[in-house]
């Protein structure tokens, strides 16, 4: 991983989808950046996005569909914002994390707290909660009034999407559009330097 944290692109804050899909990004050089590259780091992912409790350890398998489930998510995105087809087995994974597990949290007593709404499943249950809640997110954003205004980034190599904050932003970031600034403005002084 990068020691240079990234700034969030629009609309990871309100979209797990979003938070998901761009938790792996190509940066400059071709290096990859995978915030689920282990189990611990996909755990740190989900409990920073509270979509598991504290406490939670991932094994390689639950790490595994999660990394497939943004992938698929990858896809349909990746679709939507070219205006093609997504690929069946991409929408096919999204539908299934939609309704593999019942989306409402169920209400449990605890001595010490009363009643709680809350996971008590093994881990596989509390991931398969976590992805139908991404997957929920995924649907709700694909078909919203916000559908319209996702797009991928627009300086390579960066790969990540975003929903546009206005008509005419292409960038994720400010870092992303001043690297491409500077990109067009040094290719331009390459056209008007004359040949030796």
């Amino acid at each position: 991983m990068t020691n240079v944290p990234l700034p969030p692109a629009p609309g990871t804050a309100e979209h797990l989808s979003l938070a998901l899909a761009n938790s792996i990004v190509t940066l400059p050089g071709e290096q990859r950046v995978d915030e689920l590259n282990s189990p611990e780091n996909a755990t740190a992912w989900l409990i920073g996005h509270g979509l598991a409790p504290e406490g939670t350890g991932l094994l390689s398998y639950c790490q595994n569909q999660l990394a497939g489930l943004r992938e698929q998510l990858r896809e349909v995105l990746r679709s939507h914002t070219e205006g093609t087809v997504p690929a069946p087995e991409a929408l096919a994974g999204l539908n299934h994390a939609l309704t593999a597990v019942p989306s409402a949290a169920p209400l449990h007593y605890s001595p010490g707290a009363g009643l709680v709404r809350g996971y008590t499943h093994p881990l596989s249950q509390i991931v398969a909660h976590a992805m139908a809640q991404i997957a929920e997110d995924a649907a709700v954003l694909l078909t919203g009034p916000d559908a319209g205004r996702i797009a991928r980034c627009a300086a390579a190599p960066c790969d990540r999407f975003m929903v546009r904050t206005h008509a005419r932003r292409q960038w994720c970031s400010e870092r992303c559009g001043a690297r491409q600034r500077a990109n067009r403005s040094y290719a331009r002084k390459l056209e008007k330097t004359p040949a030796k």
